[in-house]
């Protein structure tokens, strides 16, 4: 009943009103946890592009708890948001709060990580693209030898997504007996401190036999890193994702190899553009870069919206620079004259 009437006011102050009144759309979002860089990256290009279309934003941040999440999505409803976004910090966990807002006649946008039901939209960079990114660039440099994954957070459908393009990439290599995977963690809520402590439980355990460190995001690497420099490993391959400002300056130091990077002032820009299309009543399936993403073991299909992510390492630092997302003195802070040549001019 909830979901009809709240159907039926919109669609009359849209027909009473006309544009004007598709202008004063509430856009909600529920963080999973807020503490990330990336995630003011996020927030910022949001909420300019929704002010740009007319629209407000609302938001909540869980930090890293499920039952909060919950709560939060309870009162950015009661607050009368008339679209939600949501950073699911359990991607599971929260469909009973998100399946609430779907009652309410609210539609829902799975933000970066996807929730798996038919009638959530997805808009994200595509954890798969990201991991098959993180694997080949560390094949390059180290095509064979001892692996280790530091992995996201289990909980989180894009860690696994994440995994599995990972392991497209380096599974035959596995199976062949060309790399060996001599250890692997789950890390909680993606957190630095506890890659690193995972890291240095690995070294302690595999010592010097370790040839590269699969990482899944910047923030973790950082983690990896200081457990590798405190042991003395230094220059191992090290991937990551997001772009983080310090992970490009230790691209550049040489401590870590590449980044999957993620623009995400493009992707908070497209969240925006679709909430609005929501609100002025339009076919989200019919906008350019809507696809369908198929869940054959769940037997549901879900209207998606995925971003590329492009590779970063030392060798086109440039591109992130010219694209105003890092200046060159954070990029060269610290390296060495005559290491890399973006640094030098």
């Amino acid at each position: 009943m909830k979901k009809k009437a709240k159907t039926l006011i919109l669609s009359a102050l849209a027909v009473a009103t006309g544009a004007q009144a598709l202008l004063a759309a509430t856009v909600g979002v529920s963080w999973a946890r807020f503490q990330e860089e990336r995630w003011v990256t996020d927030e910022k290009a949001l909420e300019e592009r929704l002010e740009e279309l007319g629209h407000r934003l609302l938001t909540a941040d869980a930090r890293g708890s499920s039952t909060r999440q919950a709560a939060d999505i309870e009162g950015l409803l009661a607050r009368g948001v008339d679209v939600l976004l949501v950073v699911g910090h359990d991607t599971q966990a929260v469909i009973p709060a998100v399946q609430r807002a779907l009652d309410d006649g609210v539609p829902v946008i799975a933000y970066e990580r996807q929730i798996k039901h038919p009638d959530v939209t997805y808009v994200g960079f595509d954890p798969v693209l990201v991991g098959r990114a993180q694997a080949r660039a560390l094949l390059e440099v180290q095509p064979d030898g001892n692996y280790v994954l530091i992995k996201g957070g289990q909980q989180d459908q894009y860690a696994h997504g994440t995994y599995q393009g990972q392991m497209d990439e380096i599974g035959p290599l596995v199976e062949d007996g060309t790399i060996d995977i001599i250890a692997e963690q789950w890390t909680t809520d993606w957190k630095p401190e506890v890659a690193q402590a995972n890291m240095e439980n690995i070294i302690t355990a595999q010592g010097d036999r370790i040839d590269a460190v699969l990482c899944s995001n910047d923030g973790m690497a950082s983690g990896v890193v200081a457990a590798m420099e405190q042991a003395g490993l230094v220059g191992l391959p090290l991937s990551g994702q997001d772009g983080d400002v310090a992970a490009v300056n230790r691209i550049a130091r040489g401590s870590q190899t590449m980044t999957a990077w993620k623009d995400v002032r493009v992707l908070g820009r497209r969240a925006a553009d679709l909430a609005d299309a929501i609100a002025k009543g339009k076919d989200l399936a019919s906008l350019p870069g809507a696809t369908t993403f198929t869940d054959e073991e769940l037997g549901i299909e879900q209207l998606a919206f995925p971003l590329d992510p492009t590779t970063i390492t030392a060798n086109n630092l440039e591109l992130m620079i010219e694209a105003g997302w890092v200046t060159r003195e954070q990029v060269c802070r610290g390296v060495p004259p005559g290491t890399v040549e973006i640094c030098e001019s």
